[in-house]
This record gives structure tokens, sequence and C-alpha cells, in this order.
């Protein structure tokens, strides 16, 4: 399925996404400004297109002192830009900054200097490096290495940015070690992998030996001296940026190769609060939104491979346009604006393109502080680069504008902000503020309340938290407890959950218990049996629950095959086989890899389970993953269980067609939106959430879309869709993609000089090749084009979303599907008679 009501969207976002003529790339360099789709207002100019072979390929840039921009080739020099004039007397000026660094993936000029960061080797080393013109005559003639940091691949040392408080941030992808020399850390420095069934590498072997902490973002003085670690637990954030607020946000990237599996997270802007820890883990291991000890995203938005971002405060942009955060999508080619609402101390989000064409490897963006205008390259992997600029020249007025504040966010953060003081070490009443705040509702104060104590001596607070009488409280001080404790702790810490009545708990307090739960055996030991035997009583009769709750199944099917609860097998493997997404399934396939308490019958449906999906499709490691885990669920028996199951445990089938899932219903009809609207409108009652659900499967909508926490992630998450369309919508989507398609998920249709077209969207670049993903049911198989053999290039007017979805269920079948759409998920909402 795709986005519904796509069209609704251009409407409300005012996009112009007119078809424009086919584009002849073979004879172009950078990507023409005819080509780009924007908001009703604003321009595109192409400033300047790079000489590939003289200047390279430019992926970061900043503006100095004096209005120009200073760039750098990924791998060569550094340049100075200086613009064009308005009334076109003046050309751009590109001019190469005779120094001996270069390399850089992040730039920032202060009155202090040209600050440097290389993600290479450097004349002494990657890292940060200061530039200074020391004479006054417009070069610079001393250089200084401020920061060694190995270079770490495009996973390196990235941004480098001025915050608030005049100190400097820098940030780095998941394979740049930690400077030797860090001085403080307000994340507290016991990080670990954390995960009660052990995980297990990335399918393929990448950064198999790459442990937490992962991508971190750094704060340090001028000089570079006073460093300190501010958050961790990033795959690869590339660019980091200050809103009006003083709060600091980064787009930190997916690990495209999970595509398909439970612990795939999408590219996601995080608001990266002091302290925080966002659960990035090689393979298997990423943690969850919801873990306690980790902190969530603002938005996810999908995959993608994140590069530059900047507020636009400063821009001469519309009031909605100054205050979003724009990030760019390289691989994707897109801007998107995320328009950001504060929630108590931290903040949700919402996002739209802002700009896109195809291909647009976007790799760096400025606000200028000067002309209002933005600019932008393109570039990167040796790629065709460029200099664009964005001006608006609409009707609306562009006054300057300050962020949404309201006096309740602002009270939220100043207690949040309070609690930050306490993250730098031991402090005076630190311990009496963070206890008090241990049990707030709000999230983001909540966790800055426990990395307060986590910072106190342990000797102060341990007694304290068994005391506190909230069950929030008590589980956050569990968790405390059980990152910063002994094994002696444990008893206490497990005594005091076991205390909590789960029918009077709230789901995020559930789902928190429960991890507390696992931290108290990953970080403190196996338990006594005693405890064990009352945990399992606690947790057991809840398995699965009543409400279908995914995450909550998924963590307590965890707990409860790590104590080996009684028929948890059984029940996991009967969840496995009954999910109605091939996530879902895999999350209880390799948690029963270290199961125990096995039946004949219960081994064969889990291995047979493996033979199942065998046509099944994701990323680049879906299929590495799922054979790593067979391969260790039979490592596991014994030899005469390995005979008992024969075959099962022998080769698997090769994959079939992701599509073979329809083949075996026949065709019914083949529906139009005025078949079914007139009977769906008119019925109210009556419809079947079962088999609703049971339709969205066979119908593939899991198999690109998330719903209800499952489900794929090539199209958009459709939990909320029945908020915001009504049925004519819902069905005209479905049944007619090509009508209105969004930009977002635009194919792009290219003409080759053989004749070939290919149509789909580009999801990677190398050098001259566009990698092109032509079937969003198998998102790991890319289709490689030479660039400089298309001859043409236009917006697909085909959707990505196959038709004909719906044309082998019945009427009352599509009824269903549509309540199930409507309902969230939710078996107990209105339209199925719930209150």
């Amino acid at each position: 399925m795709k986005v519904l009501g796509s069209f609704l969207l251009l409407v409300v976002f005012g996009f112009q996404v007119a078809m424009v003529p086919g584009i002849a790339l073979a004879q172009l360099g950078a990507t023409p400004v005819s080509s780009f789709r924007v908001p009703e207002g604003f321009q595109v100019e192409l400033l300047y297109e790079v000489p590939l072979k003289d200047q390279g390929s430019w992926v970061c840039m900043c503006v100095d002192l004096k209005g120009r921009l200073i760039v750098s080739d990924q791998y060569g020099k550094l340049y100075r830009v200086a613009l064009p004039s308005d009334d076109g007397k003046q050309p751009i000026k590109v001019e190469v900054i005779d120094v001996e660094v270069g390399m850089a993936q992040g730039l920032l000029h202060t009155k202090d200097g040209l600050y440097v960061d290389i993600n290479g080797k450097g004349p002494t080393g990657g890292g940060l490096y200061r530039l200074q013109d020391t004479d006054n005559d417009d070069k610079f003639d001393k250089t200084e290495h401020l920061i060694n940091l190995n270079g770490g691949g495009e996973h390196g040392p990235h941004a480098i940015i001025e915050g608030p408080d005049g100190r400097l941030y820098l940030c780095a992808g998941n394979q740049t070690n930690l400077p030797d020399n860090v001085s403080k850390s307000r994340v507290p420095k016991h990080w670990s992998e954390d995960h009660l069934l052990g995980r297990m590498p990335d399918g393929r072997g990448f950064m198999k030996d790459r442990l937490a902490p992962g991508g971190f973002i750094l704060s340090l003085n001028p000089d570079g001296s006073d460093i300190e670690i501010v958050s961790t637990g990033y795959r690869n954030e590339y660019d980091i940026a200050f809103n009006d607020h003083g709060d600091l946000f980064t787009y930190d990237a997916d690990m495209e190769w999970d595509i398909g599996t439970p612990w795939y997270r999408p590219t996601r802007v995080n608001h990266s609060i002091s302290g925080a820890e966002f659960g990035w883990r090689n393979g298997t291991g990423k943690w969850p939104d919801y873990y306690a000890d980790s902190f969530g995203a603002v938005t996810n938005i999908g995959p993608g491979s994140p590069t530059g971002i900047v507020f636009g405060k400063g821009a001469k942009f519309p009031a909605k346009f100054q205050r979003a955060l724009y990030i760019s999508d390289w691989s994707y080619g897109v801007v998107y604006a995320v328009t950001m609402t504060p929630e108590g101390a931290s903040y949700t989000g919402t996002f739209e393109p802002f700009l896109s064409a195809a291909p647009l490897p976007v790799t760096d963006l400025v606000i200028h502080p000067k002309d209002g205008a933005m600019y932008f390259a393109i570039g990167g992997r040796k790629v065709q680069s460029a200099l664009y600029r964005v001006k608006y020249v609409g009707k609306e007025g562009t006054a300057a504008v300050k962020d949404i504040d309201t006096p309740e966010a602002a009270a939220a953060r100043g207690i949040r902000r309070g609690l930050e003081k306490f993250h730098s070490g031991p402090k005076a009443d630190a311990v009496a503020a963070a206890l008090k705040e241990l049990g707030n509702k709000d999230r983001a104060i909540r966790f800055a309340a426990r990395i307060a104590l986590e910072h106190q001596p342990v000797e102060q607070w341990r007694d304290k938290v068994a005391k506190l009488d909230s069950a929030q409280a008590i589980i956050t001080g569990a968790v405390a407890l059980c990152r910063s404790g002994k094994g002696d702790d444990q008893a206490k810490i497990q005594e005091s959950l076991l205390g909590l009545d789960w029918s009077k708990l709230s789901r995020t307090e559930r789902l928190e218990l429960l991890r507390a739960y696992q931290l108290s055996f990953t970080r403190l030991g196996e338990g006594t049996p005693a405890l064990r035997k009352r945990i399992i009583e606690q947790l057991n009769g809840h398995f699965p629950s009543p409400d279908d709750d995914t995450q909550i199944n998924r963590e307590l099917a965890t707990v409860l095959i790590y104590l080996d609860a009684p028929k948890i097998v059984d029940r996991s493997v009967a969840r496995m086989a009954s999910a109605n997404s091939a996530d879902e399934q895999i999350h209880y396939a390799i948690s029963l890899r270290a199961a125990k308490s096995w039946t004949e019958s219960t081994r064969k449906t889990y291995f047979q389970w493996f033979f199942d999906m065998s046509s099944a499709r994701g990323g680049a490691s879906f299929g590495g993953f799922l054979d790593n885990i067979r391969k260790a669920s039979i490592d596991t028996l014994s030899e005469s269980e390995s005979k008992s199951l024969g075959a099962l445990v022998g080769k698997l089938p090769e994959p079939k067609d992701p599509l073979a899932d329809l083949k075996p219903r026949p065709m019914v009809q083949e529906w139009k939106t005025e078949d079914l609207l007139k009977d769906l409108e008119s019925k109210s009652t009556g419809f079947n959430f079962e088999r609703g659900k049971q339709m969205f499967a066979v119908s593939l909508c899991y198999k690109c879309h998330r719903f209800g926490g499952q489900g794929g992630i090539q199209g958009p998450d459709l939990t909320g869709a029945g908020g915001r369309f009504n049925s004519k919508d819902m069905l005209t989507a479905i049944l007619e993609p090509n009508k209105e398609i969004s930009d977002q998920y635009q194919a792009t249709q290219f003409v080759t000089e053989d004749g070939d077209v290919v149509v789909g969207r580009v999801a990677n670049l190398n050098g001259d090749t566009l990698q092109v993903m032509t079937n969003m049911l198998d998102p790991g198989n890319f289709k490689g084009i030479k660039r400089d053999t298309i001859t043409q290039a236009k917006p697909s007017p085909n959707s990505m979303m196959p038709s004909g979805l719906l044309n082998t269920l019945s009427r009352e079948e599509i009824q269903d599907l549509i309540a199930y759409l409507k309902s969230g998920g939710n078996a107990k909402h209105p339209i199925y008679g719930g209150k």
C-alpha cells in the first residue's frame, strides 16, 4: 500500500509536482534546476558545477566571517567560494585554500579560526584542526591539531559547530574511537551491550567488532581543551544543530541492511539531551525507542542516508520554514523540513519534503546570515558535485520569527536543565533533586534525573531508591541501580519490582519494568532460584497480552524465555507462527534460539518456519541474519534431536519471488472505488477485527508499511491513517495508486542509450553509478545504471506501490481491511463497538 491520501499531503504542503519534460542526463553534469520539486514560492539556482577532476566532490561547507563559503572535497582540498553579486556583475569565484589539511567532513569559521574536522589521515593524524590567520592577510598561516581522532571511513569524525554557550560541539560516527584526552562525560561511562538473550553480529559481518558506545557528540573549549562527552549511541550522525531554545538535535542514520528485521531503526531526528544514550549496537543489538535506559526520537523519517542539517533561523523564508529543521537525505535526494513542537521537556515532530530531485546527493547546507538564502552542495563518493542556492520569491512575509514555545514547555525545560547541571559528577543536593523527579511522567525529565543520580556515589542513594513510593519512580530507580550497583544489589532491586501490581501499571511502566528486569540480570547476574520463580509468577500470566500489544509481548517473551517459564516455548512458537509481519516473527525466532524447554512438536514448527520464510525479502543482511539464527539454533541440538528433525535442519530451498504470496488466492474482481464506497459508508457495525488484520497481511501491506509497530518501512507508517483520511481517501489511495504520488515516494523513469527503461528510486550512488531500487517488496535488490548512459530522466507517472493488491479480496474482506486501518490496530476502537 502507498501513502494514504498522498494527494492530500500535496495540497496541504502546497508542493509543485507538475511533471517536467524528460531531462537528458548524459550531456549534463550537475542535476538541472528544472528537475527540482520545491514548495510554492521557492526557486532553486545552480551557482556552480564543480569540475570533478580538478576540485573533487564537495561534502561539507561553512560561511566564513566575510560571508564567503568554505567547502571541502571528500578526498582532497579546501576551497573558498566568493558568491556572485545579486546584479550579476560579480561572478562566482572559487579558489583553493593553500593549506596542508583537507578531506574535511566538518567545517566551522569563528573569530578563533577555521576549524577543520578531518575524516582521514591529515598532516599529523585525523580529527580536529584549527587554522588561523595571524597576520590578517586572508591566508591561514598557523595549523594546530586539537583532537586526534581515527578516520573511521564514512563513519568517522563529522560536523563541528558553535554552541550557544560559546563551546564547540563535534559529532562522529560509530567507527570513531573516543579521544584519549576526554576530561569528563555527561554520559555515565558504564555503557555495555545490555542484551538479556545476547546479540548476533551483522548478517554479513559488517562492523562486528564495533561495540558500545557507538557514535558520539563531544563538547570542548575553542582551544580544544576540556573535552566532554555529551551523548552517545548513534550510528552515524553527520551533522548537529541548535534551536532557538538552546537544544541540540541531530539526524542519525539507519542500517539499511537491517530492513525487514525487528531491530531495524529508520533514519530519525534525535533530541540530543545531556547524557543521552540512543542505543546503537551492532547487528541484532540495536535498542528499540522505548527502552528505559535510552532516549527516543523526535520523529522517524525512514530509509535514507543522513548528511547536513541546519535550522532555518535567519532565512528570509515564511515563518513556518524559518522554524523548520532542514535535514538532508543523500541517497534518496531529498531535503526534508522538520517542524518540531515542544512537548514537555522535549519535542515531537512532523516532516515534509522541502526540495527533491533525482539524483540529488545532498551533502551539506547552510543559511547565509547576509542574504537569508539557503545554500546547499551535492557530491560525495566522487559523484558529480555542484553548489545551489534556494530563495523565497513568493508573496508571504519573511519577517524574522522565533521558535514556538509555551509556558508549560519552558517550565519543563527548566526542570530538565536544572537536573542536567548534576551530569558532571558528584555535587551537593544532586541526590535529593534527582530522587524527586525519578517518577516524573515526562520522559526527558525522568531521564535527566536518572543520569544525575548515576553521577553521584551509589552509596548516597542505594537505600533511598528502595523507599520510593510511585511505580514509575521505583522502576527508574531500579534501572539506575542496575547500571551503577553491584551483584549484591540485585535481590533488593528485584524485590522492589516484585512489589508492583502489573494490572495497575501504565503501558510505559510495563515496558520499563521489563527493561529493568532485563538489566538486573545482564548487569548483576543470574539471580536466585527463589526470586526467578517469583518473577515468573508476576509476569507469566500476561503473555501474550490480552490487547495483543506487540512491544509488550516482545519484552515479556524475552524475560520469560530467559527465565524458562512454563510453556513459554509453546506460546512463543505459536506467536511466531501466527504473527502477520515478518519482523515480529523474527523477534520470536531469534529469542527462541536461547530457549530450553522444547517439545518435538514445537521444535518442528520452529524449524519449519525457516522454510516458510525462504521467500521473505529485506535489506542486504536479511538473509544472512536468518541463516545465522537458524545455524545458532541447530547448534543447540543434540545428535538425537537433530536426527528426529530430519530434512527440517537440512538445506533450505532457493528464495521465491516475493509476489508469490498472492498466487494462492483467486481473482475476485478488479475493484474500483465506486464499486465499494456506497456499501462501506453505509455500514457502521459488524466489522471483523481479526479478518481485517489478516487482510492487511494478505494484501502485502506489511511488506512496505508499519502498522502498530510491525511491518516494513519503504512506505509511510499507516497506524494513524484512520485519524486523517476517510473511506473514500483510503480506497482511492489503495485502488488507484497512480492517481496522486507523494513527493517522498516519487519514482523516476530512467531511459538509457540502449533503450532500456528503469523505473525506481535512487537509493545509493558511487562514482558514476546510480543504484536504483525498482521493487519496494525487495528493497535490498538494486539495479545499477551508469550515469553517462542515461539519456532521459523524468518523474514516473506510476507509483512504486503495485496495483491490484485488493483484487483477490471479497467485498466483505475489503470492508474489514478499511475498518482495521481506521482502528489503528485497536480491537477496542469504537468501529468495533468499543468505548
